[in-house]
């Protein structure tokens, strides 16, 4: 049976979704999401909303974005084309891992996905030049809600990779605009 493996991040709720594939000489077959694996995992699986992300440069930082509740969502993010170093910060005051921060390399050579809670922090770095994110959203992007936290702040202290150049939007730079926040 086609169907996913999930293995926990060391991040509660977290989960790094790879690829089992089906494959023959005509290359390979594999679900991407279902519904069913997901619940029986725990995890919320109300995909309301699919968005993408298309990065023309290596080192393009698209920062930690996500959204207050009510309107919080838990997403699953994957690689179609390229890579990313992916990052994901609990921002969940009652977690055991507040403030803790993980990372995972998503590309289309990999077959990993990365499943964000609710309350999570979300960014990454491009690995490559024309890269393009998928990613399944369980809300609607409401603009009023967005909220970010700093790529380099020193509460998280992430690692990101050394690029020769970055590619940050001016709001990302300088003071995070909550209001305008987008994924």
């Amino acid at each position: 049976m086609v169907g996913v493996i999930f293995r926990e991040t060391a991040l509660e709720g977290a989960f790094v979704v790879e690829l089992e594939r089906i494959e023959d000489d005509r290359g390979f077959f594999a679900h991407t999401f279902c519904r069913r694996e997901f619940r029986e995992h725990g995890l919320d699986a109300e995909v309301v909303q699919a968005n993408t992300s298309c990065n023309r440069r290596t080192g393009t930082l698209r920062v930690m974005h996500y959204q207050a509740a009510p309107y919080d969502e838990a997403k699953l993010v994957r690689c179609a084309r390229g890579a990313i170093y992916d990052v994901i910060v609990d921002l969940r005051p009652p977690s055991a891992t507040f403030r803790r921060w993980v990372s995972v390399e998503l590309s289309d050579d990999n077959d990993t996905m990365l499943f964000v809670p609710a309350g999570f922090a979300h960014g990454f770095q491009t690995l490559a030049d024309d890269t393009e994110i998928s990613y399944l959203m369980t809300a609607y992007y409401e603009p009023s809600a967005g909220r970010g936290v700093r790529w380099d702040d020193p509460a998280f202290e992430i690692e990101w990779p050394e690029v020769e150049a970055r590619t940050i939007n001016e709001r990302d730079r300088t003071d995070f605009n909550p209001a305008s926040s987008s994924a």
